[in-house]
């Protein structure tokens, strides 16, 4: 007689294969999740940045982006240990890439920024906040979220320039509106750089950085959330912006740029290999070439 097809293998190490599989398969759809989006790492980097001036050498910044407080694992209780973490940190001062709340996610929460704002006050009584608006929060009404970020404390920049002073270090902040969303009027927030000082390009989408001028010493952005997943030898599947700004430290034209990878998610509640993270960034002025004669 003709034996029917069987979708159990007979052979005990296929057995064994196939189980290894699924328990893999599992084993990573409960990492990528409940146990990584979870987490909350703080990373280091240091950047040698050209014409970067003696009196700002050392100069310690946080980055954080893409908070998105309300998707899943993601709540007040964690922005709460967030404001905790960069106030505590010998950072000079904290910079925000954007999108502080959510249009939608699997499993998510709505949280207004009216709701989350009060909760950044114990930052910004400690050390200056300087931000942009999101993709999201236009979304959600930019002009809204902006207002509740500014009760906060928070110096959101649209467009617009700001010189900050760190002990005997003069630097500009320059926020450039979302590339989606809003105008983002490069040159005209570059108009409002009134001196030779320093300048540090804030803005959401990375794929602004071609725009961005060399007079900036170096260009911070989000939005990417570094593709939520990366996979070994395949990378990010999935980018909303260009690929080679999924993520970290770039060089381009002369011209540097940091992307950070974000807290929060968006659509589906997973992250694989990119846990959230805040960036703790100290800024050193490239190694000058000695002069030949």
């Amino acid at each position: 007689m003709r034996r029917g097809w069987r979708p159990w293998p007979r052979q005990q190490w296929l057995q064994r294969l196939f189980v290894t599989l699924v328990l893999c398969a599992l084993a990573c759809l409960a990492w990528g999740f409940f146990w990584e989006p979870r987490q909350l790492v703080e990373r280091d980097y240091a950047f040698a940045l050209p014409h970067w001036p003696r009196e700002c050498e050392g100069l310690r910044l946080d980055v954080v982006a893409d908070l998105h407080t309300g998707s899943p694992h993601n709540g007040l209780d964690k922005l709460d240990d967030i404001v905790g973490r960069l106030a505590a940190s010998d950072a000079s001062a904290v910079l925000m890439a954007g999108d502080y709340v959510i249009l939608s996610v699997l499993g998510g929460t709505y949280i207004s920024a009216d709701q989350l704002a009060p909760h950044l006050k114990p930052l910004t009584a400690r050390k200056p906040v300087y931000a942009v608006l999101g993709n999201h929060d236009w979304w959600k009404d930019g002009h809204k979220v902006r207002a509740a970020l500014e009760s906060a404390g928070v110096t959101v920049l649209e467009d617009q320039a700001r010189a900050a002073q760190f002990g005997e270090c003069r630097v500009w902040i320059v926020g450039i509106g979302d590339k989606w969303e809003t105008r983002h009027d490069v040159a005209g927030a570059f108009a409002g750089v009134g001196d030779d000082a320093p300048t540090i390009a804030l803005t959401h989408n990375p794929d602004l950085f071609p725009d961005i001028p060399p007079r900036a010493s170096l260009t911070i952005a989000g939005h990417t959330h570094g593709g939520q997943v990366r996979l070994p030898w395949i990378g990010t599947p999935v980018l909303p912006a260009e690929q080679r700004y999924a993520g970290g430290y770039l060089i381009e034209h002369d011209k540097h740029l940091f992307v950070s990878t974000g807290i929060g998610t968006s659509i589906l509640p997973v992250r694989f290999g990119v846990p959230p993270e805040i960036s703790r960034l100290t800024l050193r002025a490239a190694a000058r070439e000695p002069v030949r004669r």
